[in-house]
């Protein structure tokens, strides 16, 4: 994006590339089919030191202009839950969107290409490579963050930014599934592959989405957006009834059935395994005529304060993004130029910016390459 946009400035512009395959990322994000954007993506949808920081790039490129784009290039997209845009074919095109800009704007893309060292020079930087020394007035960090290593996540951006004295804030995998304690994982992992709807907190901060168990803890929407305020050591308190008042509920029952068991009424708003679980877990059973109200009280805030304490995460292995990265204090938030660094410049998810699930943070990488690609 940043390519394209300096490029159709009439900028001679150089991409370089370590790996062997422009946009792996991409091609891997959304099952396949790049959640690309979201309809209601806002400053409100990132985590970021500064939460000021992202709100001037996202305002001079929403989600509209990209959505734009993606309807010149003739690509057929749908939405999903919460304002989730996705290709209907394939997030490769996308990638194909990207690199045909590229093309038209005279951008020179290269692959394979490792970089060896960069130098401040007078009148801008000097970058060894692979291919050959190459000397630039404005040179672009647009390297993503350590998550995914497979998909081609280095450290190089973190490392570049230090380089030229600029602070790294503390980095952590989110949008991440959580592992388990062993005595936890122990109960839950009979329930592999079974999904629930909840509600997941952490203090002020609470999403209602999927839980989806899985064989070393919990994933799901829920999770992996919990997961970006998460610490480790905290606990996650988990709604398992979010929509529901559950004491209010359970009272009707007892009035209209009273017989019948505690689990086979449960069963009728979760998952039957789900209900055995929890039950077992917390010791309820028998009819729900033997449930005084304190007794039903103590059913409901089981179900709907249900504190778990993670045992850590899956680790960026299958995070898709890295929260935290360079100091947004150290960047202009109008063209994200390094403060200390003239003429140097970084983009994307190798700054401190977290964007939710669901297409916010592909949103912020087109709207700080358009960003940057105006002034480099």
């Amino acid at each position: 994006m940043c390519a394209a946009t300096a490029g159709y400035r009439g900028r001679s512009v150089l991409l370089l590339e370590h790996s062997n395959k422009i946009g792996r990322k991409i091609l891997m994000s959304g099952g396949g089919r790049c959640n690309f954007t979201n309809l209601h993506n806002s400053p409100a949808n990132y985590l970021s030191a500064n939460a000021h920081f992202c709100k001037s790039a996202l305002s001079r490129y929403p989600a509209s202009r990209f959505i734009e784009l993606v309807e010149r290039h003739g690509i057929d997209y749908h939405e999903k839950t919460l304002g989730q845009l996705f290709c209907d074919v394939s997030s490769k095109e996308i990638l194909q969107l990207l690199l045909t800009e590229c093309d038209w704007a005279g951008v020179d893309v290269r692959t394979d290409s490792s970089i060896y060292r960069i130098d401040k020079v007078a009148d801008g930087y000097r970058v060894k490579t692979s291919a050959g020394i190459w000397q630039c007035q404005s040179l672009v960090i647009a390297t993503g963050g350590l998550s995914i290593p497979n998909g081609g996540a280095t450290p190089f951006a973190y490392e570049t930014a230090k380089q030229f004295g600029l602070s790294v804030l503390p980095l952590q995998a989110a949008l991440v599934p959580f592992t388990l304690q062993p005595k936890d994982l122990e109960v839950f992992k009979p329930l592999s592959g079974v999904s629930h709807r909840i509600r997941a907190r952490i203090g002020e901060t609470a999403f209602v989405e999927n839980l989806l168990f899985t064989h070393r803890g919990l994933s799901g929407p829920a999770i992996l957006q919990i997961s970006s305020y998460w610490d480790p050591g905290a606990e996650v308190e988990i709604d398992l009834f979010p929509e529901l008042d559950l004491l209010q509920w359970l009272g009707e029952q007892r009035e209209s059935r009273s017989k019948a068991d505690i689990r086979t009424l449960l069963c009728q708003q979760m998952h039957k395994r789900v209900v055995q679980t929890f039950c077992d877990l917390w010791s309820f059973e028998g009819p729900i005529n033997r449930f005084d109200g304190p007794q039903l009280a103590a059913v409901a805030e089981a179900f709907h304060r249900w504190v778990i304490k993670p045992a850590g995460t899956e680790g960026y292995r299958t995070a898709e993004v890295t929260r935290g990265g360079i100091d947004t204090d150290e960047v202009s938030s109008k063209t994200f130029e390094a403060k200390k660094a003239p003429g140097l410049y970084f983009v994307g998810e190798c700054l401190d910016v977290t964007g939710h699930l669901g297409g916010h943070n592909f949103q912020f990488a087109w709207a700080c390459g358009d960003a940057a690609g105006q002034y480099v």
